[in-house]
């Protein structure tokens, strides 16, 4: 009976490790009043190493409740054939499903594109409105930093043609990078 009462208690001990653990909860994704900052960036050159191009974007988000994020993201983007300079601005609207450390979303934007005509993100050759939807999925490594991959479509307020005469609505953008639940 002594010998009962004894192996017991030392069990116990010895899988309390294992149950604590257990007990132990990740916050992976977002909840209410929860800001997110994104940063990414890009670039590229000619198999010369003449013409270099370059673009960096950061982005700012508000989450309202668990699933529903609110934000601005801006874009600078640069090209060195005859320097001309571009950049955007758009707000953006996002819901998200909460899978864990997956967090995957879906939502649209609308803002404005603007700069020197070379760089612009739009074929129209003139500052112009863009609006439309977006999805992506954020990854968390901690429970405060992710990866993230995004995909926009941007449609144009105003449509242009190009020489050949195709006509150029939108830009599909494609976005990775990392992310910092603060």
């Amino acid at each position: 009976m002594l010998r009962k009462l004894f192996v017991l208690p030392v069990l116990s001990l010895l899988l309390l490790p294992a149950v604590s653990q257990a007990v132990v909860e990740h916050d992976y994704g977002f909840n209410a009043g929860n800001w997110d900052l994104t940063l990414a960036g890009s670039g590229s050159n000619d198999q010369d190493f003449h013409v270099f191009s370059a673009s960096a974007n950061a982005g700012l988000g508000y989450f309202l409740p668990n699933m529903l994020e609110v934000g601005a993201r801006q874009t600078v983007n640069y090209t060195s054939s005859s320097p001309h300079w571009g950049a955007s601005t758009r707000g953006f609207l996002d819901v998200y499903l909460d899978l864990g450390q997956w967090q995957p979303y879906v939502g649209a934007n609308a803002g404005w594109i603007y700069g020197e005509a070379g760089a612009r993100p739009s074929l129209s050759g003139r500052d112009t409105g863009v609006y439309g939807p977006e999805a992506g999925v954020k990854y968390f490594l901690t429970t405060s930093a992710y990866v993230f991959g995004q995909i926009e479509y941007d449609r144009q307020c105003h449509t242009t043609t190009t020489a050949a005469g195709k006509r150029i609505d939108g830009t599909f953008i494609y976005t990775l990078g990392l992310g910092i639940k603060l």
